[in-house]
Parts: C-alpha cells; structure tokens; sequence
C-alpha cells in the first residue's frame, strides 16, 4: 500500500502507511521498513533529518552487537570515516560529494564478496537509485566541483584517486574513460597556467608546485610542463632538480631543443660549463636539422641567413658559443695589448707570457661560465670577468743589490724554488700579498723583464708608466720603514729618492704601502692608500703638489718646468735611468740604448722641447751637457725656481705704453712687433737647438775680480748696459769671438693669447671702443672690443723691456753658438721703455 502511494506521488500517504505497518511486521523487518521510511523522509525534503536518524540507528546497533543489523543500517549509514551505500546516495544528492565519497567507499569494503544486497536491491527498485559506480560518479562530481571553484590542485588529486580504480571498473563505462582523458586535459593545462603566473610572480615555490601537479596527471603532452619545471627549479637554485626535469623533457621528445636549453641552464648554473656548452650545441645542431617551421623559425637566432622580422629579436637574447668564444678573443687580445709581457702567477709562482695566461684563462670556470652564458655574453660583461681575471698587481721598491733576475726564476721554473736570501723573499711576500688581495696575476721589475733582449727591455721601459697606471693595485715595499711605521717614515725613505719611483707613485690608481714587515704603512687596513688623508698629506707637503693630483695623475696635468723639479730631486743606479724613468710622465717616444750615458736625459730634454716648444727646459745655471750646451748636464738643477719678471698689468702696462707711445711711431713700434711675431718656433735637429730670441751684443768683457774658482765678468752688452755674472768657463777678453746674450723667452713677451679683435696696420693710433652709431641695448649686442695692432705691439715691446734671466751664448768658427754655463742665473735689468730698432734684433741662433 506505502509503495502504491509512493508511486502515485502522495509521499506523504506513503509515510502515515509505513507507521501502520511497523505495527503488523515481524521484527527482523522493522529494520527494513526504518530504512525505507528514512529514505522517503529524505525524498521528502527533511534530508537533514533522514541524515540525522540514520546516523542514530547505526551507532546503536553498534553498541548492542548486533552484527545483522549493523551490515543493514551500514548500509544506510557509517560514522564519519565509515559511510554507507544509502547515505553515500543521499549526499550526492545533497551535492555533498566530499562526504558521499568515503561513505561509499567504506560500504563497499564492507559488504559480504559474492552476495547480492537485497535491501539495496528493494531500494533500487522502489526509489529508483542506482548504487552502481557510486565512487566514481562521487568523484567526478566533486572533481568538477573543486574545478569550478578553482581548487584545481584538490580537483586533480580527486582525479588520481579515479584513475587509480581498477581499470575494469573504469573500462565498463566509455563515458567515465572519455571523462578521464578530457578532464586531464583540462586540469594540466590550468594547472600549467596557474604555475606560468606564479612564475611571473616569482613564486617559484608555488609554481614547481603547480607543475607537479600537472605532471602526475600524466597528461598527453608533459615536455613543455618538464621545462618549465626546470626553469623554475633552476630559479631557485635547485640545480640537480632542474636538470633531471631536463633529461625528462629530452627524453620525452628529442627532436624539441628547448628541452636542450633547459639542460643547458641547469648545466650552467651547477657549474659544469663543459656538458652545459654540449647541451647548448645539441640544442643548435636540433634547430638545425628540424623540418618543423616552427622550429626552423628560431634557427637564424644561432647565426644563419634569413629575412624573419622576427629573428633580429630573437637574436638580441642569444648568440652562439662560437660568437661568444670570438667576442672574448678579441676583448682578452686588446687588454693584453696594454699589460705587461710577462707576469708571475701567483698561484704556481711560475712566469708567465701572454700565451700562458690565454691557455689559464680558457681553462678556468669563469672563462667557461662566459662561453655557457648565450644570454649574457655583451661586451660589458666580458669586459668584467676578463680585467677581474687578468687583473695584476705591480711592485714598486728601491732596488737594493742582487735582485732575482728573469733568468733566476727561469731556471728556478718558479719563485717559491729560489734560494732563500732576503732579495727572494722581498719578491715572495710581494706574490703572497698579491695572493691575499684577490690578483691572479703579479709584476715585477726584477724578474718579469728580459734584460739580455734589448727590444724586450725598450718596451717594457716605455710601456712601465702605462703598465704602472693599468694595474689593479701597486705595492709599495718600504725596506728601510721599521713596524710600526710613524708619520713621515715614508716621505724620509730611500724609496722616495729613486728616479724610477715617482711614476710608480703618480700613475697607479689603487696604491698600498707596507713597511718592512709587510705591515700597512701607519696601520691604514683601507682599500686604497691613495684615499688616505694622511697619507696622501704626507706626501703632498713632500714634493709640493696638490693631493689630488697625486690621487688622481695624467701627464696633462702638470707643466714641463713641474715635472723637471720633481725628477731633481731623485737619482738612479744607472745614469740613463734619470731620463728613461720620465718617458712615461712626458708621454716621450725616445728610444731607450743604455750605454749613451748622459746622453740620454739630453734625448728626452730635446725631444720635450721640440715637441712642446718649451724653452723654460733652458732656464737653468750649473754645468751645460755634452748632447748640446743649451742643456743641462744633471737634471738636479731643476731644482732650481727659474727667475720669473713681475706682471706688467694694469695701471703700470698702460704707464709704459704712454712712455713708449711718445718715443715709437706706429711704424717702428709695428715693425719690431713684425719681427718678433714672424719668429719661428724653437726646433731641434741632430743635435742642434735652433732658437729663437732677441739678441743682444756684447761690446766689451772684463774681469774686474777672481773669486776663487769662479771667474766674475762684466759685459758692455747693446741695449742693456753693464752685465756682470760668474762662470767656471775662461772667455776671451780680446773680443776675437763674438759674444751675445739671448733673450730667448718669446712667449713671455708676446703675451697671453686674446680674443680681442685686431683691425689692420693703418688705423688710428687712438683706441677706442667702436660706435656703430646704435644703441647697445637696442638690439642687445654689445660693441666688439677693438683693440689697435698698435697698442699691442706696444704691449710687446714693454714687455721686452721687463728684467729676464739671460743664456750667455759665444760664436764658434762655424758661425754656430754655444752656451757658457754660469754659475747662477744671469738677470739683466732689460731695456725699460728706452727701446730703438736697432736695439731689437729678432734672430734664429743654432746652438751645439
């Protein structure tokens, strides 16, 4: 009757039945007739309810043992982790799939093996449920749920649970096998994006996670999940991961390269160069025999012809080993250009030429890492490693006997085998604080110089100054510097007074001072002594520069006449070194020959003054050199402050410009200013100065006293009066050689370049600012300044006029001139304002 009223609609009417019935049925039924009220309940509505009572029946059929009854209403229900078949049913209903599945699956492992359920069966029949492949249906539902609410990683692992059943359940049912595959699908490839975000995100935890996830789904296609994989592994750091996702990339589709590149970047970035470098030819060696046009589109990205657009792009993110091995040949070439010919190796102690440390440099790591970096290797980059790995250090110390020689560490085959002798071990410590500093690479002057060939020692002593400036960092050893070191141990040490040692001073950037221990001079631990205060004041006050152009040294930066007095105070052991230690500090081209002696400081003299024009080189009092007399023999007497007349400026210029306007017409006064402007520079040739100067002749010479070994004479000289000057030289009084005395200081007189304008030799000898007839504020342009050839030819001659220092000079039988030297400057009072034509004689005199 209930079923009859179920079937007719009237749920109600089948309830009200069911409790009457429940009066007339044997026990063993009841239990029957309570599931199947619970179960019209639930199809009522109430399902809460029906849940509720159902949970209740079970846990006290539990608790009186009573095993019929528990199989029955387990059927219906099971505490939380042990649900049945009935309420499994009744929560997929409800659309609770999470606990409808464990419900069913605890109903299945319960049930007796090979009997049918005729309960279910009943249930089946009167409510219509199905109770076969309950699981996965559970679990499809929930997948899509958990899909939906995008909780794909929980979706999948509800999926893996799926594809786990037995494979006859899930073969029975076409349509859960076509379910499977296309909801695999669809969860990799959102997992895969997911993962792509984090990855931009840089949550790379978090994107090898949902890669993972992707991948133990065993989709179709798993190659470009590996690679990413790969890559975001390699993001962290986890080299060993990244590369077996590779191999698995590689191995799931050789023919792909990018699975290659991914092996190459794990490869690289676990330091093993060599099988990265592989990983990446393979990878081109792919590109290259592939018929796919997709790949074949990336092929001109490693260096072959085509027209893409796209592939000037690509070609920004990569370039081939090969390139990369040509970049740094060129770069590696050019630096070594400049660098010494030959260095120790700090590590082997071994000398080393250019040759040797290409070979070392292609045999290290970071040589191998630059080839390995296809996305890295610019210029910049390369420049880096390379000045890091080929950086050197230079030493600078005063030789002090017996030093080891390059045929000493030859033959040694390296420094740490020389004899130990104090000089060896000098060059021992230089290596290991070389060493301990970070440089690979160490000079010295001592060994690392060929001294038997000649054109090996000419380069190397012309390129020191450059090789001095390039270093990475020069060491000072202060021999005779006692630890600890005080202020002013270093400006008062024998080091100081070496010729060879104030462009070791100058050039370097970086400078570090030890004292004879090895220990920093005063302490000072900084990173560069240079940038020491102290130090640096120390020095200044020394040889009175200012600090910064110690810090900071080019040859432009200080003017021949400062140069000179800086080399007066030093000397060397051997004579031409005097001369071949300012090559550098002059930017001089002269050619170093030992054995010329004296000569040689006249070499660099010559050539400074024939290329500069400097005539200050000949403001000098003491013994002339044997190269030419204008010359100094020592370059100490630049010791010396040259005389320099006081400024004729101002109020006193324009005094003598009315002086002399009186006494010179515009004619004359253009005249001697033609002949001094037309005069040209000062030259050099075989030997011979020829020099431009004002000459003036002397008329008379007599020896108004002895002074012991200085002979004191007066000259009756035209144009200047009585002169009278000291030298060792006996000069004849009988007049029988011509004697003159130059002024050979053009520049002085000539004055400082202007800008002013010039107007031509017939104007009017008033100046004066030129009226264009309109106001200088109508159209915002001031008048030009026009001063008179006139008026600065006057400003020459009284320039002349001024007191200057001299050069003595007598005519030989040629007709050419030599210097007498004097004893001291030969200051003459000049002509003042009493100038005549006559007394201005513009000449080229030769001087041996």
């Amino acid at each position: 009757m209930a079923f009859s009223l179920l079937g007719q609609g009237d749920r109600k009417g089948a309830l009200c039945t069911l409790d009457l019935a429940f009066h007339d049925c044997e026990p063993h039924d009841v239990r029957l007739l309570l599931l199947l009220k619970l179960i019209l309940v639930f199809e009522s509505g109430d399902q809460e309810e029906a849940i509720t009572s159902i949970d209740y029946l079970v846990a006290r059929a539990k608790n009186d043992d009573d095993d019929h009854a528990t199989y029955l209403y387990t059927q219906a229900r099971a505490p939380r982790n042990a649900d049945t078949w009935v309420l499994g049913v009744m929560y997929m209903k409800k659309g609770d799939y999470g606990h409808a599945i464990p419900s069913i699956e605890c109903a299945k492992s319960i049930a007796p093996r090979g009997t049918k359920c005729l309960p279910l069966e009943t249930i089946s029949l009167v409510f219509g449920w199905s109770f076969n492949g309950l699981v996965i249906v559970a679990q499809q539902r929930l997948c899509e749920t958990l899909y939906a609410d995008e909780r794909v990683a929980e979706a999948a692992k509800i999926l893996l649970n799926i594809v786990r059943t037995p494979s006859a359940e899930i073969q029975a049912s076409k349509e859960v096998t076509d379910w499977i595959a296309d909801f695999t699908e669809k969860c990799a490839v959102k997992l895969e994006h997911v993962g792509d975000e984090a990855f931009r995100s840089v949550k790379y935890d978090d994107a090898i996670l949902q890669y993972s996830t992707a991948l133990s789904l065993s989709p179709p296609s798993s190659v470009g999940l590996f690679i990413k994989r790969s890559h975001a592994r390699a993001a962290k750091g986890f080299w060993e991961d990244a590369l077996q996702d590779a191999y698995e990339a590689v191995k799931a589709d050789p023919s792909y390269p990018w699975g290659y590149e991914a092996k190459h970047a794990a490869l690289h970035g676990a330091k093993r160069y060599d099988e990265a470098i592989d990983a990446f030819k393979s990878m081109l060696d792919v590109i290259e025999e592939s018929h796919d046009p997709a790949i074949r589109r990336m092929y001109p990205l490693y260096g072959f012809n085509t027209h893409n657009d796209n592939f000037t792009e690509l070609r920004r993110n990569y370039i081939s080993p090969s390139e990369t091995i040509a970049a740094i040949d060129d770069i590696v070439r050019e630096h070594l250009k400049s660098y010494p010919l030959v260095v120790i190796n700090v590590t082997t102690g071994c000398l080393c030429d250019s040759a040797e440390r290409v070979r070392i440099f292609k045999a290290d790591p970071s040589y191998k890492e630059l080839v390995s970096s296809p996305n890295e290797s610019n210029a910049e980059r390369i420049l880096r490693v390379v000045a890091r790995f080929f950086g050197y250090a230079t030493f600078s110390h005063a030789w002090q006997g017996d030093e080891p020689s390059f045929q000493d560490v030859s033959l040694a085959k390296s420094v740490w085998n020389l004899p130990h002798t104090p000089l060896n071990e000098k060059l021992r410590n230089f290596c290991k604080e070389t060493r301990r500093l970070g440089y690979n690479w160490a000079w010295s002057d001592t060994c690392c110089i060929d001294k038997t060939t000649s054109s090996i020692l000419n380069r190397s002593l012309r390129s020191m100054y450059k090789w001095y400036a390039d270093s990475a960092a020069t060491l000072v050893f202060l021999s005779g510097v006692a630890h600890p070191s005080r202020p002013g141990d270093l400006t008062r040490s024998l080091w100081m007074t070496r010729a060879w040692t104030l462009q070791e001073l100058l050039s370097p950037k970086v400078i570090f001072f030890y004292d004879s221990t090895w220990h920093p001079y005063l302490g000072d631990t900084g990173t560069n002594h240079k940038e020491s205060p102290e130090i640096m004041e120390e020095l200044a006050d020394a040889i009175k520069i200012p600090r910064g152009t110690i810090v900071r040294f080019s040859p432009e930066d200080l003017g021949v006449r400062e140069k000179l007095r800086l080399a007066s105070t030093r000397n060397a052991l051997v004579e031409e070194d005097v001369a071949y230690a300012l090559i550098g500090i002059f930017k001089s081209d002269i050619s170093p020959r030992y054995g010329e002696g004296a000569d040689a400081l006249g070499h660099l003299l010559e050539e400074i003054v024939a290329r500069s024009g400097e005539v200050t080189v000949l403001a000098w009092s003491g013994r002339s050199s044997s190269y030419n007399s204008c010359l100094p023999a020592s370059v100490s007497v630049y010791n010396q402050t040259p005389y320099n007349p006081p400024s004729l400026e101002g109020e006193e210029m324009e005094i003598c410009i009315t002086q002399l306007r009186d006494k010179l017409p515009q004619q004359v006064a253009l005249g001697i200013y033609h002949q001094i402007n037309f005069l040209p520079p000062v030259r050099f040739a075989t030997r011979r100065l020829h020099l431009p100067c004002i000459v003036f002749p002397v008329r008379g010479l007599s020896t108004p006293t002895h002074a012991g070994t200085e002979n004191l004479y007066r000259a009756r000289v035209s144009g200047l009066g009585n002169v009278e000057f000291t030298t060792a030289d006996d000069l004849p009084l009988d007049q029988r050689q011509k004697i003159v005395f130059a002024h050979p200081w053009i520049r002085h007189f000539r004055g400082p370049s202007s800008g002013d304008t010039w107007v031509d030799g017939s104007e009017s000898d008033t100046d004066s600012v030129s009226d264009s007839g309109h106001d200088a504020g109508s159209d915002g342009a001031v008048p030009a300044l026009r001063v008179g050839s006139y008026t600065r030819a006057l400003q020459m001659i009284a320039r002349l006029g001024q007191p200057f220092n001299a050069l003595l000079l007598v005519q030989q039988s040629n007709g050419e001139y030599k210097r007498v030297a004097a004893d001291h400057e030969i200051i003459v009072q000049g002509i003042g304002t009493d100038i005549t034509p006559k007394n201005v004689r513009a000449r080229v005199l030769e001087i041996l």
